[in-house]
């Protein structure tokens, strides 16, 4: 299987001489991505200017950020054309996207609905977030760090510049290499793109990590019915997959997220989050992750949830 290492640059509107559009708040303007073999060993490249075609006006902090200005992307090509030479050259191999944080490949999808091309995918979309795989690799797996201070980090020569597409894929494939080659085990931490949620409850993600589990569900068209969902209201053990009984129901500090707290028997505490998002079109799905904890945590949940019930009499 290869990897596909890529980057976005993308302009915005500029204030009141051009207001953003609201279906495509971000024009990609440009395309750099490296191809990497099983090993992880760079293979090919690919760079692409995209001429603008909703944005005639450079953003005055996008400008100064990417060093790009609009003369330069005239000569560039339309984002159709330019997104399917890059599918193209992506191959008919299996292959794996892998980017810097979690945004290029969610803005790659909006620009291509936008431009009325052909869907990479209907449902979520599994990558690698080679930021978050350095910090599982190399710190405690929750800080989130620039690329640059990775690159320096890990000792990475700055042969080319940064804030370009080419030049940030070239170091994320870099850093991904330096990971896999520390322990490639962490490569198996996939992430996914919601950018289209799963449908129908056959589509909907279930996966296991070595510290928890994450369940993505299927739309739904209110809250109320997604929080009413059997398999979304569940507290099930990912260890021995037995359904728990509760020890604190679902509640929520803010509307947005909901906790709950069971016990296995075999395995202790069991702490559950549920996160509810709303998709393009309007509609409800959750991702909810369930993971182990010990003793002092789970008694921090059960203060959580009575500052929760307080505030909410408080309100009442």
């Amino acid at each position: 299987m290869n990897y596909i290492v890529f980057d976005l640059e993308w302009n915005q509107g500029n204030g009141d001489s051009e207001a953003p559009v609201a279906c495509l708040p971000f024009e990609v303007v440009e395309i750099g991505a490296v191809k990497l073999n099983d090993d992880c060993i760079m293979v090919n490249e690919f760079s692409q200017l995209v001429k603008p075609q909703v944005y005639h006006e450079m953003n005055q902090i996008t400008g100064r950020l990417i060093h790009l200005q609009m003369q330069e992307l005239e000569r560039g090509k339309p984002f159709a054309e330019t997104a399917e030479a890059f599918l193209d050259w992506c191959g008919p191999e299996e292959y794996l996207f892998c980017t810097w944080g979690s945004l290029d490949l969610t803005e790659l999808q909006r620009n291509m609905q936008y431009h009325k091309m052909t869907q990479l995918s209907k449902g979520p979309i599994a990558f690698l977030d080679v930021q978050k795989l350095f910090s599982l690799a190399y710190e405690d797996g929750r800080s989130r760090r620039s690329l640059e201070y990775a690159v320096d980090e890990l000792g990475i020569e700055k042969d080319i510049p940064f804030h370009r597409a080419f030049g940030d894929a070239y170091y994320t494939a870099r850093v991904l290499n330096c990971v896999y080659r520390k322990n490639c085990s962490v490569l198996q931490k996939l992430s996914y793109d919601l950018y289209h949620p799963p449908v129908r409850r056959e589509d909907e993600i279930k996966v296991q990590f070595d510290t928890y589990a994450k369940y993505i569900s299927r739309l739904f068209r209110t809250k109320a019915e997604a929080l009413a969902d059997r398999e979304v209201s569940s507290s099930k053990c990912y260890l021995c997959h037995r359904n728990l009984r509760k020890k604190l129901k679902w509640f929520t500090p803010n509307g947005r997220h909901y906790y709950c707290l069971a016990f296995c028997e075999k395995h202790g505490f069991l702490k559950g989050k549920i996160r509810i998002r709303r998709s393009e079109n309007g509609m409800i799905y959750v991702v909810k992750t369930t993971k182990l904890i010990g003793r002092e945590e789970a008694e921090g949940l059960v203060q959580r949830r009575n500052q929760a019930a307080e505030a909410h009499h408080r309100r009442s």
